[in-house]
This record gives C-alpha cells, structure tokens and sequence, in this order.
C-alpha cells in the first residue's frame, strides 16, 4: 500500500538558487459577502506570472507565453471575488478539500464510527461538502518565491473529524509552479486535497478538444451513474481512456462509451502507472499557441475533467463567457471514494503524522 502519510516524509526539493529570481507582491482584493478582507498575490519569476487569492487559495491567473513569445493567460476564473463567491459550482483555481472528489453517499467509516458529510452531488459528497475549503477565506504570508495559504478546518467541519491544519506553498521556479501540501491532524481523519484550476493553453478560453493529451497510466477507475468508482481498475487498453500516446482530447470524446455518458466527456480518475516518488502524471499541448504544460506530482492518480459541466453561465475574465469543454483540470489525488474502498490506496492521516504532498505545473513552447 502506498505509504502517503509519514513523519517528516521526504519531497523532492527545489533549490534556492533555482528560486532566487521570483518576486512576490501583494494587495488588497475586495471583501466576501460577511465583510472578511481578500488579499491577491502576484508572483512572477521571468516569463511566468501567477496571480493567487486567498478566497480559497485560488489560482486566479497564470501568464505564459505562446511559441511566438506573446503572454497569453492559461486559465479560467473570474474578475474579482464577487464572482467566485456567487459560482457554487466550477471550483475555478480553488484548492479542494477536506476530501477532493467524491465521497459516495457523503458517508465513510473511520477508527470504529461513521462519519457523515452534506450531501452536495446527486446525493454524495464532492469535494468536501457545500462548505468545503473552496469557499473559506485563508491565511496569506509572503514566503521567499511565493505565497504560503493557511488554513484550519475545525474538529467536525462539514462532519470531518479532528482539527485540520493545512498549509499550501505555492513557489515559482522559471517555468514551473510548484504547490507543496502539508496537513496534521488532532484525530484520526481523511484527507484528499487538490487544486481545481481549468487550463485553456489556447489562452482563449474557447474549446480545448484540440488540445493534445498524455496520461502515463494503464488503468482508470470507471463510475457508476453518479460518478463513484466502482472499485474496478479497469484497462484503458482498446477503450477511449487510452491517452498513453498524446492524442486530442475531442478525438474520443464523443464515443459510444458507457463512462463517457455518464460524464458528459472525460471526469475520471486515472491510476498511474508511477505511484510513488516524483513522477509525470500527464503532458499536454496546443497546435494553435504551441503551449505545453507538464505536470509532475509524489500523488498516485489524476482526475482529468474536460469541463463538461460548463454552460455558458459563467463569465469569465475578458469578457469570455465559457462554455462546455472551455478547460480542463488535471487534479492530481488519491482515489475518489477511497475512504469506502480499502483496496485503493489509504487516505487515512493520523494524530502525530504529516501529510505532504507535491505537484509542478511546468510550461513551456513547442
């Protein structure tokens, strides 16, 4: 079993001289709707900038250039937190939790008792309930090369046990944004933390299906019709969840696939195929920008979601109103459902122990 919770876990390290080149501000963001103050932080290290609010510790705006060395902003959110407050439902840019995905039923057994969390999603749990951490307002500190987000989830907040300290660093690195997790807890818990932010490498925020993808991993996780895995982990191998070579995202997506009814397009878990120490979990790329991004992380699975819950309600930054398949998101994670699944890999973290947890976003051109 993957050995995810340890005391002083060893995550791969970035140098400080790799560092020394970012800078980090910071400024007021307006109020949330009961009066507490938002701060936004502004990072930038050469040709990278990341715009991160303490409203969820969101990511709000990532600047990347294209091959033709014209910053382009990669990612969907909105103009202030206003916005974000109102939207119940994208996640843009948010960091997930106390349990990121699904729990079925909202239900979980723990240490001999039963835990119960508000049902949000066709009668489960997602993403840690109609309070989770997306909706809290966190603790912001400048840390050199970036920002640290704080935040403590109470013993019983959204019916969790224990009391939660979570601590999020995002650094840059040149062309790579870092995001470090670390969570202890007061009782025995569960923990599936997460970042939700929807990537468009075009930098339009128009269609990605012709945007290319790679996922290193031979076997998913299906769903039933309320999007709980079954427990299987089925082969991609012959089937539409086969992105072991980089293919376009709309290529399959529209296939007469059970799993990909069920979600409208692709939100599934996929197993990788690497599930320890620092590993690639999925690279994609756009014809268009010439765009690519990496992503790296210590976590066993990627939920990758192709938008297919976008609507043309939510408007977004510059004026572009998003509709399905605007983004996507690549949430690296342990299993959805893991606490009713004790063959998939633990989510259990316990009193006196450290979760740590490292992915890299990394852009580039091609």
């Amino acid at each position: 079993m993957l050995k995810r919770f340890t005391k002083g876990m060893a995550i791969m390290a970035i140098t400080a001289g790799a560092l020394a080149h970012a800078g980090v501000t910071k400024a007021d963001w307006g109020k949330t709707t009961d009066g507490t103050p938002v701060q936004i932080y502004t990072l930038t290290d050469g040709e990278l900038t990341v715009k991160i609010t303490t409203f969820g510790a969101r990511v709000v705006s990532i600047m990347t250039p294209d091959r033709n060395g014209k910053p382009g902003d990669v990612v969907l959110g909105y103009d202030n937190v206003t916005q974000y407050e109102a939207d119940k439902s994208t996640y843009f840019g948010s960091i997930v939790g106390r349990y990121g995905n699904r729990i079925a039923k909202g239900t979980f057994p723990l240490d001999g008792h039963t835990y119960t969390i508000p049902a949000n999603d066709h009668g489960n749990a997602l993403h840690g309930g109609p309070g989770g951490f997306s909706t809290k307002v966190w603790t912001g500190k400048e840390i050199p090369n970036g920002v640290e987000m704080t935040l403590i989830s109470p013993d019983g907040d959204m019916g969790f046990p224990g009391t939660l300290t979570l601590h999020v660093k995002y650094t840059l690195a040149g062309k790579g944004l870092r995001i470090h997790y670390a969570a202890t807890t007061t009782k025995p818990t569960v923990i599936n933390v997460t970042n939700h932010t929807y990537f468009n490498l075009t930098g339009d925020g128009k269609s990605i299906l012709g945007e290319e993808m790679m996922i290193p991993a031979d076997r998913y996780t299906p769903t039933d019709a309320k999007l709980i895995p079954t427990g299987e982990l089925a082969p991609v191998e012959g089937t539409p969840f086969d992105f072991r070579k980089p293919t376009a995202i709309g290529a399959r997506i529209g296939a007469d696939d059970p799993q990909l009814k069920i979600a409208g397009g692709y939100d599934h878990n996929w197993v990788l195929n690497t599930p320890t120490g620092m590993h690639v979990a999925a690279k994609s790329y756009d014809p268009i920008s010439g765009r690519t991004l990496e992503v790296t992380t210590t976590e066993p699975g990627v939920q990758f979601y192709s938008g297919n819950f976008l609507d043309g309600t939510q408007h977004g930054k510059y004026g572009v109103t998003y509709q399905k398949n605007a983004g996507y998101c690549l949430e690296t994670q342990h299993f959805p459902d893991s606490p009713n699944h004790p063959s998939f890999p633990s989510t259990e973290l316990l009193p006196g122990h450290t979760m740590e947890s490292e992915t890299i976003f990394t852009f580039g051109v091609h």
